[in-house]
């Protein structure tokens, strides 16, 4: 069986290896072709290709969507399957596949040299820490803000929707992308401005 799933993993047609592959761990979600929506883990990935960890596997040759913390949407068809998830093509323009390979070497540089994730905007401890979240379905979460920047807030509450959720925080929309020890990470969908970011988020 080691012998089995070590062929699995190794790498296949050497077009689909023109690329450097690099160990990134990024989470996210991906929908099949019958639109069934599922989170995953990269565990590595090139701008030609990638393997996650996936809790749903489709079928040699499927067509998938994948929308990835920091990296965005992506798009492919599975080339193989593995012991618990499967790996894909990345379907890409050459100025995509340019920007891919500058994100991946962030991404890269920084799990090797322990850097703080991307902090585009500072963060801080708001003034009113309370806020509501409403989610697409039309249902509430009473939230507390743990930290706050332009683009994005930490948060806790009695649950943690899942990586990839839509919300409104406030009357702020936003998207869930990642999970922390104490709660989630938000990401607004376009930056704020610091006049107003505050209000808006803590709105009712």
């Amino acid at each position: 069986m080691a012998l089995v799933q070590r062929k699995l993993v190794q790498p296949v047609a050497e077009e689909r290896r023109r690329f450097q592959r690099v160990n990134v761990h990024l989470l996210g979600r991906y929908m099949l072709s019958d639109r069934r929506e599922y989170p995953c883990q990269v565990i590595n990935m090139s701008p030609g290709g990638l393997a996650l960890l996936a809790p749903g596997i489709g079928n040699i040759g499927e067509r998938v969507v994948v929308y990835l913390d920091h990296i965005g949407r992506v798009e492919g068809k599975i080339t193989r399957l593995l012991d618990n998830g499967f790996a894909m093509t990345v379907s890409a323009t050459p100025r995509k596949r340019e920007k891919l390979a500058a994100q991946l070497t962030w991404l890269a540089n920084r799990e090797i040299l322990n850097l703080p994730e991307d902090r585009r905007h500072d963060r801080v401890a708001p003034r009113n820490a309370s806020a509501v979240l409403k989610f697409e379905n039309g249902s509430q979460m009473d939230c507390r803000i743990i930290d706050l920047s332009l683009s994005g807030a930490a948060l806790s509450g009695g649950m943690r929707p899942e990586v990839g959720t839509h919300i409104i925080l406030g009357r702020v929309p936003c998207r869930v992308v990642r999970h922390l020890e104490e709660g989630f990470a938000v990401e607004f969908h376009h930056p704020q401005a610091l006049e107003t970011v505050e209000d808006n988020v803590t709105a009712r």
